[in-house]
């Protein structure tokens, strides 16, 4: 058990520096408040993740462009993903996208934010953890583990998550 709050303090603390999020107040894909989080990130934050309160807003560092991104070979897309969690849980998915936000070294895992176009605010966001390096713009293709409703804790909440993913450019 106490191994397991120091995980979450631990977590919490590297994503709050970092910027870690999905989903929030701008139309980014970034994450902001929960219940205790200030009334305009309150306002604006999708059910997508639950942020801590008072983390502050995270957004991609650069705009990406989205076009023309067709879908992984026998792969789905991102707002497919969304759309079909519950049956794609605990299988494995290829997703083709372009890296919107990259976090690395966080709990022994690098963290990307992934975007084809597809979903609207709420379902266009895919975070991915992975081993590999990539740099935000990079067209990739992911494959690995959907999860759906993971917390680990600290107020970090995914409704859907793809762990452990291979990474090809």
């Amino acid at each position: 058990m106490k191994s397991r709050f120091l995980m979450a303090a631990i977590l919490g603390g590297l994503l709050a520096v970092a910027g870690c999020g999905d989903k929030g107040g701008d139309s980014s894909g970034a994450a902001s408040g929960q219940a205790q989080a200030p009334q305009t990130e309150q306002a604006t934050a999708s059910p997508a993740m639950s942020m801590p309160g008072g983390h502050p807003p995270a957004s991609p560092g650069a705009d990406v462009d989205l076009t023309g991104i067709d879908p992984a070979p026998g792969g789905k897309t991102v707002a497919e993903v969304w759309a079909e969690r519950a049956a794609l849980a605990g299988g494995e998915v290829a997703v083709r996208g372009r890296v919107v936000k990259f976090l690395p070294g966080i709990m022994g895992k690098n963290w990307l934010h992934l975007r084809d176009g597809t979903g609207d605010q709420d379902t266009n966001d895919l975070t991915v953890t992975t081993q590999t390096t990539v740099q935000v713009g990079d067209l990739v293709t992911v494959r690995g583990n959907i999860a759906v409703d993971r917390d680990f804790g600290a107020g970090y909440r995914y409704q859907v998550i793809m762990e452990d993913a291979a990474v090809v450019p």
